[in-house]
């Protein structure tokens, strides 16, 4: 290859090289004499096109009304409700499964317990007695034995009751009169209408008070926990109108529920709960969406989006365009709202800044910076 050649291949290199320049430029300060270097990126139209530096004229705006946060979509606690033994008891049978459609009243799970057969026999004693005693009458019975068959009879229905048979089941065993059906044996039921989301059991399993055999929702509407910035958070209220987005583009109507006042000590964050309605069944729980949030109007304040605020020598800061010249400014921040800030000082209405490639810009002046050290 001849010299001709290889300098005709490097010339373009060399060029590009050159595109944009950080330079140093000497200033006085008070007259002194003293000059000290102020490091600044230079760069024309066409340059800043070429490396994707976008710019932006400053203005007052109304900050946006829409604030779109991540969430995650929960059952809707009100329309939910659990099926849970009160005594410990042994699982007999069950009547329903996983992803089942249940009805109010419908039986879920027959369980068995010797604490259930020692009551239900208590309450056929009681009751036997408190109907005779009450064919007798105060006339022949003592008023304190009248009274006392009175409310063990009621003593031990309530015992029953509490134990989690049905109001029918007791008065149907106490109608038969017959001990040896005394068996322990009581059955759990739905209340309320719903799909069943939860049926963490086996038969024949030893169940604990408070163990939650059934999970029953009404999957007509479910809830989304949006996650908030405190500034975010401040800007919208209960009953603000939400678009709930899907990772596959799906939207759904809702409303802000409400709104958490503890922020999470790990994600810095308050939660706003927001009721969506899912006739369609195409929401479920754990399912991570976006939350798009109308927030009340504000009076328009000098804002820049967020991508044209970076962090330098410890201090927020903009590049500025001066003619062909991208200077860092030290600015102060204020509210965020969506992808913009507002800019409580250091900026002017009519000045442009950088919006994109900030850390290009950043890394042209550290690289500049310490050139100059050398």
């Amino acid at each position: 290859m001849t010299f001709s050649n290889t300098f005709l291949k490097t010339v373009p290199i060399m060029a590009a090289l050159v595109l944009t320049q950080v330079v140093p430029v000497m200033a006085n300060e008070e007259g002194h004499g003293e000059e000290h270097a102020e490091n600044l990126v230079r760069m024309n139209d066409s340059q800043r096109r070429q490396n994707g530096v976008e710019i932006l004229r400053v203005e007052r705006i109304a900050l946006a009304e829409k604030i779109s946060a991540p969430g995650e979509v929960g059952l809707d606690l009100y329309k939910t409700s659990q099926a849970t033994p009160r005594i410990s008891a042994q699982v007999i049978s069950r009547h329903a499964r996983l992803g089942d459609e249940v009805t109010t009243s419908a039986p879920l799970v027959t369980l068995s317990s010797v604490d259930m057969a020692s009551a239900q026999g208590d309450l056929i004693v009681t009751a036997r007695e408190w109907d005779r005693v009450k064919k007798l009458g105060r006339k022949v019975v003592s008023d304190r034995r009248y009274v006392e068959a009175q409310v063990a009879a009621q003593q031990a229905r309530a015992k029953v009751l509490a134990f989690g048979m049905t109001k029918a089941a007791a008065d149907k065993l106490v109608s038969m009169g017959d001990a040896s059906k005394a068996t322990g044996a009581f059955t759990l039921y739905a209340r309320q209408d719903g799909t069943i989301m939860r049926d963490d059991f086996v038969i024949g399993e030893i169940v604990q008070p408070g163990r939650v055999l059934f999970e029953i929702t009404d999957e007509s509407s479910v809830w989304v926990d949006a996650r908030l910035s405190a500034d975010d958070a401040a800007a919208i209220a209960a009953g603000a109108p939400v678009r709930i987005r899907t990772s596959s583009g799906a939207e759904f109507a809702g409303k802000v529920l409400q709104l958490h006042h503890a922020i999470d000590e790990t994600t810095r964050t308050l939660a706003a709960r927001i009721e969506v309605s899912n006739t369609d069944d195409a929401l479920h729980a754990g399912q991570f969406v976006t939350a798009f949030i109308d927030s009340g109007k504000i009076a328009p304040v000098l804002a820049v989006p967020l991508a044209a605020v970076t962090l330098m020598n410890g201090s927020s800061q903009v590049f500025v365009l001066e003619g062909d010249t991208l200077t860092p400014e030290q600015v102060l921040t204020g509210m965020t709202r969506g992808d913009w800030v507002e800019i409580k000082g250091g900026l002017k209405v009519g000045e442009q800044v950088a919006v994109s490639q900030l850390f290009l810009l950043k890394s042209m002046i550290l690289k500049s910076s310490i050139g100059d050290a050398h």
